[in-house]
């Protein structure tokens, strides 16, 4: 397997330009925000981290593609760097702490792009979290000061932790009574939303978590880092990494039963 260290703590120093950025506009009362075509919204931070981002790595990565939320595609090749400049741009529109920078490489295969370096950084949180392929998920402030992550060992759907992030998502697919269903199955749910619930099942403080409807951006990053911590990411179809337009991860050990839940039909 190719190392992908190098281009790991070049992400890292892409999330450190990111976070300054991102932090210096947080809770600014004159914060510019507009919405977009899809009627999300967008705010000026959201476009500064992506040009950010883009900037350095025209410069250091020339080779290399670009896939962002904010400008969509630039280039072509066997490597494809993938943005999301902030995940969970409402809440840092709203002065919500729970929003971060992901950041991965995918390199081409014999079938996709697949995630090789992914970093998710939450700077009002004071959490970063990252993986690389082959070499372990890890959460810390830095490279030299880092912990390991392993999802739980958690083997029932009665005894587990379930996060989400809406309940209007999974009824507009015609999902909501599975949905519903994997709740009242579960010990624990609760709405975390965004990048978070990966990190957690990740971390092993979340057993199972899941959405219906996303874009490559919002899953790339998260979901080398769950599958390096030992757990499973895939679309609701069950095709493994982030290009089924919407997710489920889980220990592992729960992932059948969880995609079972979530496939019940309306």
């Amino acid at each position: 397997m190719p190392d992908y260290h190098d281009d790991l703590r070049f992400a890292h120093v892409l999330a450190d330009a990111a976070d300054a950025a991102t932090m210096e506009r947080f809770k600014a009362l004159d914060l510019k925000v507009e919405t977009k075509p899809d009627m999300t919204p967008v705010s000026e931070a959201d476009k500064a981290a992506e040009e950010l981002i883009r900037g350095q790595l025209q410069r250091a990565r020339p080779r290399d593609a670009i896939l962002g939320e904010e400008y969509g595609i630039e280039g072509t090749g066997p490597r494809r760097w993938v943005i999301d400049p902030i995940d969970g741009t409402k809440n840092y529109v709203r002065g919500v702490p729970v929003w971060a920078t992901l950041i991965s490489l995918m390199v081409e295969d014999e079938e996709d792009y697949q995630p090789v370096v992914g970093v998710v950084s939450a700077p009002a949180l004071g959490r970063r979290w990252w993986a690389v392929a082959g070499g372990g998920a890890y959460t810390g402030r830095s490279l030299t000061s880092a912990t390991r992550m392993h999802v739980s060992r958690v083997q029932s759907i009665s005894d587990a932790s379930f996060a989400y992030s809406s309940l209007s998502g999974w009824e507009e697919r015609g999902r909501l009574d599975g949905f519903l269903d994997l709740t009242r199955a579960c010990w624990r749910t609760r709405g975390y939303g965004d990048f978070w619930p990966y990190m957690m099942v990740a971390e092993g403080s979340v057993d199972i978590c899941a959405e219906p409807e996303l874009s490559l951006w919002d899953m790339a990053a998260n979901a080398i880092v769950v599958q390096e911590a030992g757990g499973a990411f895939t679309g609701l179809d069950g095709r493994r990494g982030p290009h089924s337009g919407n997710a489920a991860a889980s220990n592992g050990l729960l992932h059948d039963e969880l995609l079972g839940y979530l496939n019940q039909r309306s």
